[in-house]
């Protein structure tokens, strides 16, 4: 994907693959039919190419408006026809992988991004994906590598820059993640503003983590003279209950905004809105949830 799925984000011959060999996600399965059901369905089927006389660029076509409708089992199969009718392989692999990401099959995704790297060991956009798939089952030093393959073949892409700073970020070494981000908000300025925290791979991170990772980022505006920027991250951190006053301390550029008083009001802020949602969880539950990861959208 430019998986990205990523947040992530993601990108997006030997004898033909079709989704059937591939992809186990065709199977009509209860959640399916309820959406065969849909007002959505009824207004997109009668328009749907026929497999057996279309040309690869429709099947692929009717295969995107499909995923972007949310018929994603159904747009596998579609992609699986435009590849029977000779659409581009490295191409159709990788919108399979996608939307098996899109599904949570995992190691599926993981088949489709391996085919392309084997048909082309210079396609960035299968390095990229392969490394969220890596990413997301918990393999990040895997994705580490295929991000910087990715990077390797396309120096100028920020979204592998910054998918590589979020894995690294996983293994804990948060320099090397800064220097991702920075040279990722090099390349596109307004990154933060289409993806942020909110891609698949920010996703990903647990509470703490993702809390901690606003920091990294509210850190890396500082540095970078935003302060506009650096607020609003530093915000988002201290929202998820990362202390932003004992941290800045250690931060040459940050310490000085410690007393600044648009950083005091927003913790004082936070930590009141935190208060007041433990509260909430209080009465309604009798004890305080705990903290659960997150999932890809």
């Amino acid at each position: 994907m430019t998986l990205l799925l990523p947040v992530l984000g993601l990108a997006l011959s030997n004898p033909p693959l079709t989704s059937q060999k591939l992809s186990p996600a065709a199977t009509p399965d209860a959640q399916r039919d309820l959406r065969h059901q849909s007002a959505d369905w009824f207004a997109i089927e009668p328009h749907l190419p026929d497999p057996a006389t279309a040309s690869p660029q429709k099947l692929e076509i009717a295969a995107d408006v499909l995923r972007a409708r949310r018929f994603p089992e159904d747009a596998l199969v579609y992609y699986g026809y435009a590849l029977q009718r000779g659409g581009p392989e490295q191409e159709l692999l990788i919108r399979m992988g996608v939307t098996e990401l899109d599904l949570r099959h995992i190691a599926v995704a993981r088949t489709y991004f391996l085919r392309v790297v084997h048909l082309q060991k210079k396609n960035s956009q299968g390095w990229n994906n392969l490394g969220a798939a890596e990413y997301i089952d918990g393999r990040y030093g895997t994705a580490i590598s295929d991000y910087s393959k990715a990077i390797k073949l396309d120096r100028k892409s920020a979204i592998y820059h910054s998918n590589l700073g979020t894995a690294y970020f996983e293994e804990k070494s948060f320099e090397k993640a800064r220097q991702q981000f920075d040279i990722a908000l090099t390349l596109d300025p307004d990154m933060m503003q289409h993806h942020g925290a909110s891609g698949i791979e920010a996703h990903m991170l647990s509470p703490a983590d993702h809390a901690h990772y606003c920091f990294e980022i509210a850190r890396l505006y500082a540095h970078r003279g935003d302060e506009e920027d650096m607020l609003r991250y530093l915000t988002l951190a201290s929202e998820g209950g990362y202390d932003v006053l004992g941290s800045m301390g250690s931060d040459e550029v940050l310490a000085k905004y410690r007393k600044d008083p648009r950083v005091i009001s927003l913790v004082k802020n936070a930590n009141a809105l935190r208060n007041a949602k433990t509260s909430v969880a209080d009465a309604r539950s009798g004890g305080v949830p705990p903290l659960l990861p997150q999932i890809p959208n």
